[in-house]
């Protein structure tokens, strides 16, 4: 027998124990990013609307707000929260997140992050363990695939806390999506672990799948950046033209960045990954070449790879263009991450072809 191929079932037993032990951490931290969006106060413009008239001891001065399509200003009687200004920038500076600022906010989401550090590293040890059972790279399947993607989105997010960005806004979504990712990985895409099939034995099984993790990582914080900018920008919309939104929606909109701020991280990040995902597409054209002797073949992953590319690719070029800012981009941001979602999880399950290696 050769030992090198063969499956070590006790490592293979502790990495499934590591991934559900993760998702109990996780659970945990849900709870608490839960408890640091209930407890943090609002941003600084929640605390502009509490100087509204109706709030007790209301005596704020009114305010001048500036209007795009006035094309001039306007003072007003009474103060407003200031959403927009003129080319449809903004003038709302962004709020400190969900903890707000406030002690009990604060500790909870220093809580939440805590855990967050616990359960992505009991997770990337479940993703190690997983490898080791079978000495080769953990994403021969789409369950491997799942545990690895939301091992990578994780890290990403706590990298970018390292870096001193303000992100913390991300940690609840984050979170509930993970533990989503590792439900349905855990119960309906699970594989016992197992070796390879002959034409996944190269080392370009590192490279290509690798890259494309990274980047649907990328490509799915991003996306959470461009729902809550649509949320956002609609509630903005909402407070200019003197509507009064729900308390329920007030409460969760005012503790996120400004809907300008959302806008720009979610570009920032999927074009700072686009260049990864190119990549990623020529390195898989080159395995082809290597294990079935032809770079494109139209094969359906292949062609969906392809369609996420043109996608995103749409969407960069249109937020080049003064038309296509604001929410029409943000709109195909969505649609080209939905391509790369169909990509994942439609054509591994629904369609048949070469890169038909679910394992479901």
């Amino acid at each position: 027998m050769n030992l090198a191929a063969a499956t070590n079932e006790n490592l293979a037993e502790i990495s499934n124990v590591l991934i559900y032990s993760s998702m109990a951490v996780y659970t945990l931290a849900f709870f608490a990013h839960i408890a640091e969006w209930v407890l943090g106060s609002r941003s600084k413009v929640g605390r502009t609307a509490a100087a509204l008239p109706g709030k007790k001891g209301a005596t704020a001065p009114a305010v001048t707000v500036r209007s795009a399509a006035a094309g001039g200003t306007a003072v007003l009687e009474r103060p407003e929260i200031v959403t927009r200004a003129a080319a449809g920038t903004r003038d709302v500076p962004d709020g400190p997140g969900a903890a707000g600022g406030t002690f009990k906010g604060d500790l909870w989401g220093r809580i939440a992050i805590a855990l967050t550090v616990v359960a992505f590293l009991v997770q990337a040890s479940g993703v190690a363990t997983r490898a080791l059972s079978v000495q080769r790279a953990p994403w021969a399947n789409m369950y491997e695939f799942s545990i690895t993607f939301s091992t990578v989105a994780v890290g990403s997010y706590l990298l970018l806390l390292l870096l001193k960005k303000n992100v913390r806004w991300i940690g609840l979504p984050l979170v509930a999506t993970v533990l989503l990712d590792l439900g349905i990985a855990t119960t309906t895409l699970y594989t016992d672990s197992d070796q390879l099939v002959p034409a996944l034995h190269s080392y370009w099984l590192w490279i290509h799948v690798s890259t494309a993790i990274i980047c649907g990582a990328v490509f799915y914080l991003g996306a959470v950046g461009t729902v809550l900018y649509l949320f956002r920008d609609s509630y903005e919309s909402k407070v200019a033209s003197g509507g009064k939104p729900g308390a329920f929606a007030a409460s969760v909109m005012e503790r996120l960045p400004s809907a300008s701020s959302l806008d720009k991280f979610a570009y920032r990040v999927n074009a700072a990954v686009f260049p990864l995902w190119t990549f990623t597409i020529i390195a898989g054209a080159i395995w082809a070449g290597d294990a079935w002797g032809r770079y494109w073949g139209w094969d359906p992953k292949e062609v969906w790879s392809f369609i996420t590319w043109v996608a995103y690719a749409a969407y960069l070029h249109a937020r080049a263009t003064a038309g296509w800012k604001g929410r029409k981009a943000a709109y195909l941001a969505l649609l080209a991450f939905g391509c790369w979602l169909f990509n994942y999880y439609g054509v591994n399950i629904f369609v048949n072809g070469k890169h038909s290696y679910a394992g479901v």
